[in-house]
């Protein structure tokens, strides 16, 4: 049976004020969305100014960002129904963490250290000199390679790998796919014959605390020294994170965006979808780039950049305007170039009559 709560005690979880007489008698159980709410759960609503989508919702409780005058349903209001919703929502979702030991199936090697309070499913696949934390959760056919760490409270979802001297902090969670410490793509090329000689890659991965790392996403390890990803960061599914290369604190990549070898980036970085760092390129703190995007230079906190190669993303998106003009605007020139030709042979002409 599903757990219920009161407006006042998930309010008391983000800071908010429950509006409505009827507050005390409320009980939620879930959370959706105003299309989908109904009786006993709470829903959200991002602006003020769209208060007409309640109108005929059922459900018990809104999420909003001033009160409402005239709302049917009782309301609590909050600084960021958008930040409150996930909130409440991860708090309803919460279930204790229930220590299943490891599967017969799953194949551990020598001089592990392997906390008690785990859950090892089956064909998973752990190398000598594994050291995982308390309440971690590998799912079925997760590879751990040789001398790998694991914190606490770490969810490793089917079929992610982790090779061999990486490093994963607490609480980080790789989803279905995930590959961290791959071989970086080095190598170095024979002038005369054309050959390509692969680098050998020694170095390892490090992911901080707080990182998910999204389904077929891959990090690869460092040529020499560390390919580190700091706390809090967020990999969507199908990032590429080239050897070497460094994540600030809370940065986000969305999916099909790849950085390339020995680039750093610095805290709350924004790369958005298909977005492209080239290699060795330095970006500062708080950098967002829009989607489909390609930086080739160092760049300065606060950037906002678009196009390829990026620029100004306010200058970018003045040039996209009138981009699909370009032929007509070419025909329009080349008509004044001959109109202006003309006008200049004639003035020339009557001045020597």
């Amino acid at each position: 049976m599903a757990k219920s709560y009161t407006l006042q005690e998930l309010a008391a979880l983000v800071a908010g004020k429950v509006v409505g007489d009827d507050h005390k008698t409320i009980h939620i159980t879930g959370l959706n969305s105003i299309d989908l709410a109904g009786p006993g759960d709470l829903t959200f609503l991002l602006d003020a100014h769209q208060a007409d989508q309640l109108t005929n919702c059922p459900a018990a409780g809104c999420l909003v960002p001033q009160e409402i005058d005239g709302l049917a349903m009782a309301q609590i209001v909050v600084a960021d129904p958008g930040l409150a919703e996930a909130v409440i929502h991860n708090h309803l979702l919460a279930t204790p963490f229930t220590a299943r030991g490891i599967h017969d199936s799953a194949v551990v090697g020598r001089d592990c250290e392997i906390s008690d309070q785990v859950s090892i499913g089956p064909l998973v696949c752990i190398g000598d000199r594994v050291r995982i934390g308390d309440r971690v959760v590998l799912h079925p056919g997760v590879i751990i390679e040789d001398d790998v760490e694991i914190g606490d409270d770490c969810v490793l979802h089917a079929g992610a790998m982790v090779a061999h001297d990486c490093t994963l902090g607490n609480r980080v969670v790789l989803f279905h796919g995930a590959v961290i410490g791959s071989d970086g793509f080095g190598f170095a090329t024979d002038r005369s014959t054309r050959v390509h000689v692969t680098k050998p890659q020694v170095g390892t991965v490090r992911l901080d605390d707080d990182v998910q790392v999204g389904a077929n996403s891959c990090i690869d390890r460092a040529a020499f020294g560390t390919t580190h990803i700091r706390s809090g960061v967020r990999l969507d599914n199908q990032v590429m994170i080239g050897h070497n290369v460094e994540i600030g604190e809370n940065s986000i990549i969305v999916a099909q965006a790849g950085i390339a070898g020995s680039s750093k980036l610095g805290r709350n970085v924004i790369l958005a979808s298909k977005a492209g760092v080239a290699d060795h390129v330095t970006l500062g703190d708080g950098v967002r780039v829009a989607a489909m995007g390609g930086v080739h230079n160092d760049q300065p906190a606060g950037a906002v950049l678009g196009g390829v190669p990026a620029i100004d993303v306010k200058t970018w998106a003045r040039a996209s305007a009138v981009f699909h003009r370009l032929p007509e605007m070419a025909r329009e020139i080349r008509r004044l170039r001959k109109e202006i030709n003309r006008l200049t042979a004639e003035s020339q002409q009557e001045k020597m009559e």
